[in-house]
């Protein structure tokens, strides 16, 4: 189950993974449910029977922010759920546009206190980490009068960018997002990443940049329902480390600005939510975040 429709970054990652996995267990297909910023499709997967048959590709805006941040959640991560692999990481980078004269976070902080009110940032919408990450930096830089523009997805935030309605954006890395810079429509100040990508190697870290604490690394991860039997745990963890060492897997996932993770484990991935979810949920609180 991908809880987005079809066509999208979390298809990128499901289907390379399904394609390979199929040699192991069989054919898997894929099915998207789009609704509610991934909820709808979650709540499917946490409600189907725990039998290894149904899997979720979560992430840490279904797995942590849609539940801590609900009014009337329709499942609970650590209720419903039981990670078991991390395919994938990315980051989120801060983006603007050619004409703002910042070219670094550094710069871009500057501007803000010598410019009060005249910026705003773009994001995927309410509740998205794309927003906790703005919010981060507002909070961090001391810039608490940048507005916040929602917008229904990346892509309206990233033309809206580029035809200079909106002066920043921050938004989940991607090739895309990667060629747009490296052809000066837009540019990328930093990552979210505690470390540089692999895929975007030019690309400054936010810690790099002098903000230490505006540090988050996403994650798209495997996840059953939790009733699922250890052995069947185990066995899906283990099947995807055999084809995380795929090299052709590796650089697939690694030209699309992602970074592929050969040692993950159940253990290592439930870590990784509950870790998520001592670090987001203060920040969604004092937001006074409410999702409907």
């Amino acid at each position: 189950m991908v809880p987005f429709a079809a066509g999208g970054s979390n298809d990128v990652i499901a289907r390379p993974w399904a394609d390979r996995i199929g040699a192991s267990f069989g054919p898997v297909v894929i099915e998207n449910i789009a609704g509610a910023g991934g909820a709808v499709g979650c709540a499917s997967v946490a409600h189907a029977p725990a039998d290894g048959y149904t899997l979720l590709l979560g992430n840490a805006g279904n797995q942590v922010v849609i539940p801590l941040a609900s009014t009337r959640p329709s499942y609970d991560s650590a209720r419903d759920f039981r990670a078991i692999y991390r395919l994938v990481s990315n980051g989120l980078a801060f983006a603007v546009h050619p004409s703002l004269p910042v070219k670094d976070l550094g710069q871009l902080v500057a501007y803000g206190k010598a410019n009060p009110g005249k910026l705003s940032y773009g994001s995927a919408g309410v509740g998205t980490t794309n927003q906790l990450a703005g919010e981060m930096f507002k909070s961090q830089a001391g810039l608490p009068d940048i507005v916040h523009v929602p917008y229904r997805g990346a892509a309206p935030a990233t033309n809206d960018l580029l035809g200079g309605q909106l002066p920043m954006i921050v938004a989940v890395m991607t090739r895309q997002l990667l060629q747009l810079h490296e052809s000066g429509k837009l540019r990328i100040l930093a990552v979210t990443n505690e470390r540089r990508m692999t895929g975007a190697p030019n690309i400054p870290t936010a810690i790099e940049s002098g903000m230490p604490d505006l540090k988050f690394d996403g994650w798209f991860s495997l996840f059953a329902p939790k009733a699922t039997p250890e052995p069947i745990i185990g066995q899906l963890a283990q099947a995807t480390r055999k084809i995380m060492s795929d090299a052709s897997l590796l650089e697939n996932y690694r030209a699309e600005v992602m970074e592929p993770d050969s040692d993950s484990s159940p253990e290592k991935a439930q870590q990784m939510v509950q870790q998520a979810v001592e670090r987001l949920s203060p920040l969604i609180k004092s937001m006074q975040l409410k999702l409907e």
